[in-house]
């Protein structure tokens, strides 16, 4: 049998709590965030997800999914942390996936003056028109909902595409502040799309 690594928890304590978790033993989910929160947030998700905010929600996701999918973890002669490991590299790929799917709609739906900065792009087909107007309309609305804060930052960087830092000193805030602000008002934004058009 392999030798653990002398970080991780040796394997007999591990199968002792995985057993706790399969019997329904939710208390053991403490002892194992106990043991491997800090060391996936600083060697696995901070490097490669460098917001505080953003890396939190990650590693509740983490362990969120770990605890709902222990009846797949079957123990071996590996530790746990690697599954552990493997799941949180797939929420931080899930995230940056939605931040780019979230600037390629903001940038499809850019009002008109966005776009004519960008001479290169041809327009959209004519039959296509109404179905883009439809769309900066209803962008435009939810953005009129939101914290005034929130629909700034969006506007300067997913329709103006501004540079991050550009962004953050019209803010007044410092480039990592504005990555914060600028998740924030995306999950707001998720959260109200498509606007109700009857809603205050």
């Amino acid at each position: 049998m392999q030798a653990p690594a002398p970080d991780l928890i040796p394997l007999d304590e591990e199968r002792a709590v995985i057993t706790r978790l399969h019997a329904g033993d939710r208390s053991a989910a403490a002892t194992l965030v106990g043991w491997y929160s800090d060391k996936l947030y600083r060697q696995i998700i901070w490097p490669r997800l460098p917001v505080r905010e953003q890396a939190e929600d990650v590693l509740r996701d983490t362990f969120r999914l770990a605890l709902e999918r222990i009846h797949q973890f079957t123990s071996t002669d590996r530790s746990i942390y690697f599954w552990l490991r493997r799941i949180a590299v797939n929420r931080i790929i899930d995230h940056h996936r939605a931040q780019q799917r979230a600037q390629g709609f903001f940038s499809a739906a850019a009002p008109g003056e966005a776009a004519e900065r960008t001479m290169s792009t041809p327009p959209p087909a004519p039959d296509r028109l109404p179905e883009l107007e439809d769309t900066r309309a209803q962008v435009e609305l939810s953005l009129s909902r939101l914290n005034p804060r929130y629909a700034l930052a969006l506007r300067l960087r997913l329709l103006e595409d501004r540079e991050r830092e550009e962004c953050a000193a019209i803010l007044g805030v410092t480039v990592g502040n504005f990555d914060v602000i600028l998740h924030r008002a995306c999950k707001a934004f998720r959260g109200g799309w498509p606007p109700d058009p009857k809603a205050p």
